[in-house]
C-alpha cells in the first residue's frame, strides 16, 4: 500500500505519498483539470501498480477531482476539515501551516487511522443530480428568508400598516399589492378595484372580494408617519426587494418541478414516498443527503449519527450527560426535522411517540428530533429490505411493550 495526502485549492493540488512504514516516497504540485489529472495517475502508478493498493486522503468528498481518483479506483477518505485540524494539532504545536504540510498531514492521516474515516460514498450519478437540484432549491429558500427579513425589517420602520395587512410577505399577494403601493400613502388609498386587480396578476383566482376587502382594511390601519424622503427611500428599498422576492419565487417553483422530475425517477423514491410526512421536496432532499450507496451505512445507528439525529454522551467519573448532535448535516438534519413534523398528522404511531416525549418533558424540538431519530431508522429498515413503509410493522412493538 501507499499513502497519499491530497491538499486541494481552487487552481492546484499539492500531493504527498509514503509508504507503509512512513517514509516520503514523493511530493508534487499539480494543476486542476485534465492535465493535472492525467499526470496525477502517471505519478502515482510510478510507486503502486494496482489503484486498489492506493488510499487518498483529501479534505473534501465531492467535485470533479474527487470523482477522477474515485474512477481510477483508488481508496479515496473524505476527511473532515476539523478532523484534520485536530490531527495536525497533535504533531505540530507551533501552529505552522503550509499547503505541502497539510499533505503530508493527510497522508500520515491516511496511513495509521483510515479505519476511523469513512470511504467517499459510492453514489450513483442520479442520486447526485438530485442532490445538486435540492441543495439549489433549499439555497434559494434560505435566501428568500433573508430578503423577506430584510423587508419585514424595512416596512416596520415606515409601513406598518403592510404588517398588519400580510403575513407572509413572500406570498404572492403580498408581492403583488407591495409592487403597486410600496409606501403607505399609496396603499391607504388604493381601492378595492386596485387591490383584486393587483391579486388577479399575482396568480390569485380565488375569494379574491375577502382577500381584497382584508387587505384594504390592514393597509387603512392608523399609524405612525416617517418623515417623507425617509419613506421614498424606503419605498424604493421596497419595490427592489419585491422584485427580488417575485424572482425568487418564480425559481424556486421552476427548480421543484425539476427536483420532482428527478427525484421520482430514482428506483427508491417509492419508498421514501410510502413514509408519512414525505413530499417529493422533503424526499429528495433526505435521498440526496444520504445518498443511495447501500454500503456507506452499516447499521440504522450510523445513519442516525450521520444525520445529527442521535445524541452523544459524555461521561467522565460518576458525571454521565446525554447531549444533541450539533456536529452534523445541517441540510439533512433540517429535513428530517420539517419531516419530523410533517408525520404527526399523517401517522398515528408518531403522534402518539411525539405525546409520549412531550409528556415526558421534552421541548417541542427535543421531540421532534427523538421523532426524526426514529424515522431515520425506520426508513433504514425499509431500504435495507426494499420493502415501502407499514404503518403496523414500524409502530406495534411499541404498543405491545405499552400494554
Amino acid at each position: 500500500m501507499i499513502f497519499v495526502g491530497n491538499d486541494w485549492a481552487e487552481d492546484h493540488h499539492d500531493v504527498y505519498v509514503m509508504d507503509e512504514a512512513g517514509k516520503k516516497l514523493a511530493a508534487k504540485r499539480f494543476g486542476e483539470g485534465i492535465e493535472g489529472v492525467t499526470a496525477l495517475h502517471a505519478f502515482l502508478g510510478a510507486h503502486a501498480e494496482d489503484p486498489a493498493q492506493v488510499r487518498v486522503g483529501i479534505e473534501t468528498d465531492r467535485g470533479l477531482w474527487v470523482n477522477a481518483l474515485v474512477a481510477a479506483g483508488y481508496q479515496v477518505h473524505a476527511i473532515n476539515p476539523k478532523a484534520a485540524a485536530r490531527y495536525r494539532d497533535r504533531h505540530h504545536v507551533s501552529g505552522a501551516k503550509s499547503d505541502a504540510g497539510d499533505a503530508k498531514m493527510l497522508a500520515d492521516l491516511v496511513r495509521t487511522d483510515a479505519h476511523n474515516h469513512r470511504l467517499v460514498a459510492g453514489d450513483s450519478a442520479q442520486v447526485e443530480g438530485v442532490k445538486v437540484i435540492a441543495r439549489a432549491h433549499q439555497n434559494l429558500v434560505w435566501s428568500r428568508s433573508r430578503e423577506t427579513n430584510r423587508l419585514r425589517s424595512a416596512l416596520r420602520e415606515y409601513y406598518p400598516a403592510a404588517l398588519v395587512a400580510f403575513e407572509d410577505l413572500d406570498h404572492r399577494d403580498a408581492l403583488a399589492v407591495l409592487g403597486r403601493a410600496p409606501d403607505p400613502l399609496t396603499g391607504a388609498k388604493l381601492t378595492l378595484s386596485q387591490i383584486k386587480a393587483a391579486l388577479r396578476a399575482g396568480g390569485r383566482r380565488r375569494y379574491l372580494d375577502a382577500t381584497a376587502e382584508r387587505i384594504q382594511e390592514g393597509l387603512r390601519t392608523e399609524q405612525l408617519a416617517a418623515p417623507a424622503p425617509v419613506v421614498e427611500a424606503y419605498a424604493a428599498s421596497t419595490k427592489a426587494l419585491v422584485g427580488l422576492l417575485v424572482a425568487f419565487n418564480t425559481q424556486i417553483a421552476d427548480l421543484e418541478t425539476q427536483l420532482e422530475q428527478s427525484f421520482e425517477q430514482h428506483p427508491d423514491a417509492d419508498i421514501y414516498l410510502s413514509l408519512p410526512g414525505l413530499s417529493d421536496v422533503l424526499g429528495a432532499r433526505v435521498l440526496g443527503e444520504l445518498g443511495d450507496d447501500p454500503e456507506r451505512f452499516a447499521d440504522a445507528k450510523s445513519r442516525r449519527n450521520y444525520a445529527g439525529t442521535s445524541p452523544i454522551t459524555k461521561a467522565s467519573g460518576k458525571k454521565k450527560i446525554v447531549l444533541a448532535r450539533y456536529v452534523r448535516n445541517k441540510r439533512l438534519y433540517d429535513a428530517v426535522d420539517q419531516w419530523a413534523f410533517c408525520s404527526l398528522t399523517g401517522s398515528p404511531g408518531a403522534r402518539a411517540y411525539y405525546d409520549e416525549r412531550r409528556a415526558a418533558d421534552y421541548e417541542h424540538h427535543e421531540a421532534l428530533r427523538a421523532l426524526g431519530n426514529r424515522w431515520i431508522g425506520i426508513l433504514h429498515g425499509c431500504l435495507k429490505h426494499g420493502t415501502p413503509y407499514d404503518e403496523h410493522t414500524a409502530w406495534a412493538h411499541r404498543h405491545h411493550a405499552a400494554a
